[in-house]
């Protein structure tokens, strides 16, 4: 694959995301189109990626994921859960390069109602819709899941693993 590189310093982007969990313990992601890195077919590359954003002005992170997961999925009834990964970096599939300062929190949905109407007007990358993945469907896919050990960290999650400190999770390379 290939992928449009940038002289420029990246931009330090702090976000919230949030693993979401239905009843049946499937996590829920979004499936988005990448506008810089290509397939070897000549096709955009497609990747599956937790819901969440940046960080607004005076925001802590717990407040933006709340307020993501209420703009992305229509849930602002979430509890939100304790801090279970991170994953810095530079991250160059949407459609604005970054150095990504990522932080990931559990939520747990009393059942499995999400409201993405408004989903397509906070994103600036294509996307083509949402999933709910089984932790085996996860783990033995070859769709791109980002980042690299969301699977597993899943599998844990919903074993009742909760780590008492963030797992350290690493992007894909392009």
């Amino acid at each position: 694959m290939s992928e449009q590189s940038s002289a420029q310093p990246l931009g330090i982007r702090h976000v919230a995301r949030a693993l979401v969990f239905d009843p049946a313990d499937r996590l829920l992601l979004i499936e988005y189109e990448s506008v810089h890195a290509i397939e070897p077919d000549g096709k955009p590359l497609r990747f599956w990626f937790m819901p969440g954003g940046g960080l607004e002005p005076g925001e802590d992170h717990v407040t933006a994921c709340r307020r993501e997961l209420s703009e992305e999925i229509g849930r602002a009834d979430c509890p939100i859960g304790p801090q279970v990964a991170a994953c810095d970096g530079p991250f160059h599939l949407f459609r604005q390069s970054r150095d990504a300062r990522e932080r990931y929190f559990l939520v747990r949905l009393p059942d499995d109602r999400v409201d993405t109407s408004r989903l397509m007007e906070t994103e600036d990358n294509p996307l083509h819709g949402t999933r709910w993945w089984s932790v085996s469907e996860l783990l033995s896919t070859e769709a791109r899941i980002e980042p690299a050990g969301l699977g597993e960290l899943a599998a844990r999650l919903v074993a009742g693993h909760v780590p008492e400190a963030p797992i350290i999770l690493n992007w894909r390379q392009t």
